[in-house]
């Protein structure tokens, strides 16, 4: 299939202080791994940021000249090898190269992205229970996929917004994701932004800020 053959995962990183957390942070489909390494400052002033590039190119799925972490389906449907393919890849990366990456060892590890990158990052936290303290989901969806489930979710803290008006993923598709892991149990913060489309505007900026630092402090 087009996009099967994935690059060497690369990242960004913006050092922090050595005891403070670790961000890792996923961009949309179609965007690289620049995209979001200013978010992460945004995010967190002493934090440790690392912003990585998906595997597969985007251009063969038409989704830009970028690259993407899954092919996508429609709905909340993965297309579901690629899917599995991205996931392993940032397992990899954060199980086995983010110390050499950093040069020590990670403190209290975050996972977020931006749509197809929030998508991905709140999977990676449900097929990797405990693995990551907390997951930032901006504008992204629950993937309807048999590895992911959200009653894993464990102690995993999550922090999701979504704009009102995002026609690239509805926000009925957000309040599915949230209604599964408030079922679950889960530790849940969410944002809803009224009247806001696919985006990350600055009040979802600051509310996910505090979220963090108080999840991190924790």
């Amino acid at each position: 299939m087009p996009g099967e053959s994935m690059e060497p995962m690369h990242c960004l990183i913006e050092p922090g202080d050595s005891a403070g957390p670790v961000i890792v942070l996923l961009h949309g489909r179609g965007s690289d791994e620049r995209d979001l390494l200013p978010l992460g400052r945004q995010l967190h002033a002493t934090a440790t940021i690392v912003s990585v590039r998906a595997p597969f190119a985007a251009a063969p799925w038409g989704y830009g000249a970028g690259w993407a972490w899954y092919r996508f389906v429609g709905g909340t449907t993965p297309e579901a090898t690629s899917f599995v393919a991205g996931q392993e890849a940032i397992d990899q990366f954060i199980r086995s190269h983010l110390e050499a990456r950093l040069g020590r060892k990670p403190g209290p590890l975050f996972i977020g992205g931006f749509s197809q990158g929030g998508t991905t990052s709140l999977a990676y936290a449900l097929r990797s229970p405990g693995v990551v303290s907390g997951v930032m989901v901006f504008s992204g969806f629950l993937a309807a996929h048999p590895s992911v489930d959200a009653g894993s979710i464990g102690a995993t803290a999550v922090w999701w917004g979504h704009g009102t008006m995002d026609a690239a993923i509805p926000f009925a598709h957000a309040e599915a994701g949230w209604n599964a892991l408030r079922e679950a149990g889960a530790e849940l913060t969410t944002v809803t932004r009224e009247g806001v489309g696919h985006t990350i505007d600055a009040v979802e900026l600051e509310r996910a800020r505090t979220w963090l630092q108080e999840r991190s402090a924790a």
